[in-house]
């Protein structure tokens, strides 16, 4: 199979400078550009993101992805119960139960009674830690700002749509050949 020919160009998108494989196709890249361009780029994206700076008050504890997807969560969410952050999450409700319990241990997270269901627990970041999580899920959030102020709204639905119909594709190729995963 041949490839489409392609030459590198830097460019400004409005206002954001990009380096990107430009097809000859009038359109964008072809298919196997973009899936190249992509399978490239995401390492490097996942990489700069596990580099952006723990705040100290963070730095002693053994914070992993699911816990960062779990307090961004409670930070953008507010305080919740165990089975909303699961449905949120999309996993069981007894993993979040093992997640809020190593978060709870060293007072990352408070578990407080529901006024309206005194059997049920609500879920928050405790106030000690509020600042350093902001502080922390900021970098991140700053710079999908400042791409997503760049674009118009129907490209940022295609952004957020592509990378829900890419997670959705991995969920369902699974692994058939009982690989390892990459951690």
């Amino acid at each position: 199979m041949d490839l489409v020919p392609f030459e590198y160009k830097a460019f400004v998108f409005k206002g954001i400078w990009k380096r990107s494989l430009m097809s000859t196709e009038s359109d964008g890249p072809a298919v196997n550009e973009a899936v190249r361009t992509l399978l490239l780029l995401m390492p490097r994206l996942v990489g700069r993101a596990k580099r952006l700076p723990i705040p100290r008050a963070l730095q002693g504890l053994d914070l992993a992805p699911r816990h960062l997807a779990l307090l961004a969560h409670l930070e953008y969410d507010g305080p919740t119960s165990i089975n909303e952050l699961a449905a949120r999450l999309e996993v069981a409700p007894t993993t979040v139960s093992l997640m809020v319990s190593e978060l709870s241990r060293p007072g990352v997270l408070q578990r407080t009674a529901d006024p309206a269901d005194r059997r049920r627990r609500i879920i928050a970041i405790a106030p000690a830690y509020a600042a350093p999580i902001g502080e922390w899920l900021s970098g991140s959030a700053s710079a999908w700002e400042r791409v997503m102020h760049g674009l118009d709204p129907a490209e940022r639905a295609t952004v957020i749509t592509a990378l829900h119909a890419y997670e959705a594709a991995l969920e369902q190729a699974g692994d058939p050949h009982g690989n390892a995963q990459l951690r």
